[in-house]
């Protein structure tokens, strides 16, 4: 997976990647020269008292560093350039593709992952394109030319390097497939530090209500110890390669002092090849040193690539049509017809043998117990989640042959739960439709009864919004919410328990707005109480996921035992 990871998003950048390389075998071959001209210096120089021929080589030395230099900083910004546009297109797919996500995938998945791979694992992808760009052919390039440089000046010594450069890799292994593990450890870990931290940040008012803050801060400790484990053991062995490996450079390096002495004494060669011999050596380890590096990072780069090439792969449920259809004969109508859908690993249904129509301009309210199922109903109409049997059609059309677009555009749904996103008011209500006018935006606040406080806010449309709209209570969120609904302009509303901050007066005035002002738009209406829906067209009672009662608020109380119960209990709790 990290191969093909790789060449698919560096393949864009080649030419980046081809003129790195020409630097970097550039600087690899002036670092292999160098020793071989300070041997030069060293045995005609030095030994014969040549003071020009020092003078000559040794600026000849200094440009050959001089260029090296700049052959290596060259090298770098490239390798530097095709990595990071390489991390961003990852990132940008992932983004893509998570967007294109229905809820079942997202909540397979998980938010706090999902952030993890398109963040941190992305950057151990990229960091090993940057590492590995650099390293790719300057770590072969200085162990393989090294040891062909170093037999060049003696072949007496090379049984040096037979022993040095094989005993080094054997402790390169031996400390990277113990790695291999920690590292899928470490990932899960963190993805577990970002899930607990992103649930008591969301749930901070909560954490508070209830006095739970030290069990959370435990629950933190112990994410957070988890992966302290881990990242000591990871790191352990990852400082643990590197006093082996100067031990062995050390070693080496006496050896070679105490072997090349012996021959040097002996007149065999001369003191300056032996020195040459000596940075073939450093330079043949330190390759090696580099390759092994590169080892190291790529068990984590090849568990993160896993977890981004899983997020790549996963197909939404949410298929688009291959002909979608992009004409709706009857805008604003929706209907169910025999619908049941099932979430993944469960037993049974959560919505069975559901069927009613919402005609234009009709309100259809949906109401039932805790449990069953109203929420999943509603859901279905935007397409969140696609039907198991049956069919949802909107505006004629069966949901999953329409045109996605086109069928989001005509719908405006106001969740359970209203988000807002940080900025102002303004661009939270535009999220609606970014062209809208502020004649229009308070137009919106009109109908959805959030006009006089947005006013008193400073700034009006201008006053800034905290992320989640934590700077605001849940009725405004609730309201500013509904705003941006209608700002949309939809065929359709989808209200889902949208009305429950609200006080019942305040209740009234939005939802006699919203018939006066919107009648040619389709309500649907997801409700706990029941005198937000009494004036509805059609009332849908839902019991254990099966519609057990149909029409309007008088027929029901009739004919409709559950609804009957519904509206007694609230009654009771009135009284």
């Amino acid at each position: 997976m990290l191969g093909r990871l790789l060449i698919r998003y560096l393949k864009p950048y080649r030419w980046l990647l081809i003129a790195l390389l020409v630097f970097q075998v550039a600087s690899a071959a002036a670092t292999l020269y160098l020793p071989r001209l300070n041997a030069d210096i060293i045995d005609q120089g030095v030994s014969q008292g040549d003071v020009p021929y020092i003078w000559s080589t040794g600026m000849l030395m200094l440009m050959i560093s001089f260029g090296q230099i700049i052959a290596a900083i060259i090298a770098t910004y490239f390798a530097a350039r095709a990595s990071m546009a390489a991390g961003r297109d990852i990132r940008r797919d992932i983004y893509e593709k998570v967007s294109g996500f229905s809820e079942r995938e997202v909540s397979a998945f998980g938010p706090g992952s999902l952030i993890t791979r398109n963040t941190n694992d992305v950057q151990q992808v990229q960091m090993l394109a940057m590492m590995g760009s650099t390293m790719l052919v300057t770590a072969p390039l200085l162990a393989i030319g090294g040891v062909i440089m170093a037999l060049r000046q003696d072949l007496g010594l090379g049984w040096l390097i037979a022993v040095a450069v094989p005993l080094l890799l054997v402790m390169v292994l031996l400390v990277v497939s113990r790695m291999v593990p920690l590292f899928r450890q470490f990932q899960k870990k963190l993805d577990a530090v970002n899930r607990v931290l992103r649930e008591q940040l969301t749930g901070v008012r909560v954490v508070r209500a209830f006095v739970r803050e030290d069990i959370e801060e435990q629950r933190f400790g112990v994410a957070n110890t988890d992966i302290m484990v881990v990242g000591r053991k990871v790191g352990s062995l990852f400082v643990l390669l590197f006093p082996l490996a100067m031990l062995v450079l050390n070693v080496t390096v006496v050896g070679v002092i105490w072997f090349g002495g012996i021959e040097v004494d002996a007149g065999t060669i001369e003191i300056g090849t032996l020195f040459a011999f000596m940075q073939y050596i450093a330079q043949i380890l330190m390759g090696v040193l580099m390759a092994s590096f590169m080892v190291i990072m790529i068990p984590r780069a090849a568990v993160s690539a896993e977890r981004i090439g899983e997020v790549l792969a996963s197909e939404s449920t949410l298929v688009r049509a291959e002909n979608p259809v992009a004409v709706f004969p009857s805008r604003g109508a929706v209907s169910f017809r025999d619908a049941e859908f099932t979430y993944p690993g469960a037993e049974s249904p959560v919505l069975k043998n559901i069927t009613f129509d919402a005609a234009p301009g009709e309100t259809v309210a949906v109401v039932g117990s805790t449990g069953a199922g109203k929420t999943t109903l509603v859901s279905l109409i935007p397409r969140l989640f696609d039907v198991t049997s049956g069919a949802v059609l909107v505006g004629g059309v069966d949901v999953r042959e329409a045109d996605l677009d086109l069928l989001w555009k005509g719908i405006g749904l106001v969740p359970q739960r209203p988000f807002l996103f940080s900025g102002t008011v303004a661009s939270n209500l535009r999220f609606g439709r970014e062209d809208a006018t502020d004649d229009e935006l308070w137009a919106a606040l009109e109908i959805a009864q959030g006009r006089d406080f947005v006013e008193q806010m400073d700034g009006q449309l201008g006053a800034r919004i905290a992320q989640g709209g934590t700077n605001v209570s849940g009725g405004q969120r609730q309201r500013l919410a509904i705003a941006r609904a209608i700002v949309h302009q939809p065929d359709i509303l989808v209200f889902d328990d949208s009305f429950s901050a609200l006080d019942l007066t305040t209740d009234a005035r939005l939802r006699q707005a919203l018939w006066r002002e919107l009648p040619h738009v389709t309500k649907i209406v997801v409700a706990q109480r029941v005198s937000t829906i009494t004036e509805a067209d059609r009332i849908v009672v839902l019991e254990d996921g099966r519609m057990v009662g149909l029409g309007t608020h008088e027929e029901l109380i009739e004919s409709s035992t559950t609804y009957r119960e519904i509206v007694d209990s609230q009654l009771a709790v009135q009284a």
